[in-house]
């Protein structure tokens, strides 16, 4: 009768969806273990990325799905989170105290990308995860603005920077080592030289997530930063509008070539609200970006609004995140990022940097 009631279970839990992992809960791996005790059952669920707003709801969807059954009177049902690092490109050592490196890209500018990266940043936090914030667009960094922070890096050992603070997350840019108004006037190898000092002399600690503002385009910068950075996944951000369209398109292809898998599109500006009387109007297109979604069979992880807010709270330095925890602008973050981060949960693991090389030596 145990093994007829799991197997039974197991069936009940085969059904239930991860919509953040586009997996049911047998298929993504997220189910631990499965107890009976007569006719009751305990189901142990472990999901691969943070996701502690939603967890409660997931608890209480199994549950009522097991009790519903006529042959289970009543189901314990515990959900917790744990990452693990992922495969990043062939030929590409883990990054020291980084499980995964999440970049974020778009063909042009102008699209919101550094401000999508930092609430991205700041919900995956606020999910539960330890993340940190690369901001590698040299010409214009952002960053520190929008997360409040300047000044110079302190340095212990004098070789390696420690990164700023703020809100929860760990950030480093090119804009902590340069004044605000000084102009960088690199050329693209001297670009990438830095970028890739900023990346591996930055003292990182234990971070689940890197997420790393890429400059806009397709070029010679991005390229090479996407076959010497070990990237784990990308997430593209575009406007509905046909034009950004046509170069998100081009950054998805670019990440294709470099075998990056993409995680998801995210719509920004889908839609605009009137402060004054409310009417909501797509000024950009409409649904640009579930129809790229679906041409090039990756998901769409969500769609934001054109609200003032957004932009206030990013040039004030406390983003959306951080600034309205409990307002749907957030909730939208975070499930973008709990969308994120599921979809790079169902990806093959890393197995080089989850088990030590053990040497056996006579002595």
């Amino acid at each position: 009768m145990t093994d007829a009631t799991e197997a039974r279970a197991r069936a009940i839990l085969a059904t239930i969806e991860d919509p953040h992992a586009g997996q049911n809960l047998v298929e993504s791996g997220a189910v631990r273990g499965v107890g009976v005790s007569g006719r009751d059952v305990s189901i142990d669920i472990q999901l691969g990325y943070p996701a502690l707003s939603w967890q409660g709801t997931l608890a209480a969807t199994v549950k009522a799905a097991l009790e519903a059954d006529p042959a289970i009177d009543h189901a314990a049902v515990s959900v917790s989170c744990r990452v693990a690092a992922h495969r990043v490109q062939e030929g590409l050592a883990p990054l020291a105290g980084v499980r995964n490196i999440i970049v974020v890209a778009s063909g042009k500018g102008g699209v919101g990308k550094s401000t999508v990266s930092a609430n991205l940043a700041l919900a995956l936090h606020a999910e539960g995860a330890s993340v940190g914030v690369l901001d590698a667009d040299i010409y214009g960094p952002s960053q520190p603005r929008m997360l409040g922070l300047s000044g110079k890096p302190d340095s212990v050992d004098g070789r390696s920077i420690e990164p700023k603070r703020n809100h929860g997350v760990q950030v480093m840019s090119i804009g902590f080592l340069i004044e605000e108004d000084t102009p960088m006037i690199w050329r693209g190898p001297m670009v990438t030289q830095a970028l890739q000092q900023l990346l591996t002399d930055t003292c990182w600690n234990d971070l689940d997530y890197l997420v790393i503002d890429l400059p806009p385009g397709t070029g010679d910068i991005q390229l090479t930063l996407c076959q010497r950075v070990p990237v784990a996944g990308a997430v593209i951000v575009t406007t509905p509008q046909d034009i950004a369209l046509l170069d998100a398109r081009k950054a998805l292809k670019m990440f294709e070539k470099v075998n990056v898998p993409v995680l998801g599109i995210v719509e920004n500006m889908a839609t605009h609200v009137c402060t004054k009387c409310g009417h909501e109007e797509a000024i950009f297109g409409d649904g640009g970006g579930a129809r790229m979604a679906a041409q090039y069979a990756v998901p769409l992880l969500g769609a934001l609004p054109l609200d003032i807010r957004i932009r206030e709270q990013a040039d004030g330095g406390t983003p959306t995140v951080a600034a309205m925890p409990d307002s749907d602008l957030a909730a939208r973050y975070r499930e973008i990022a709990r969308n994120a981060a599921g979809r790079l949960s169902t990806r093959a693991r890393n197995k080089s940097i989850q088990f030590p090389k053990i040497v056996i030596q006579n002595t």
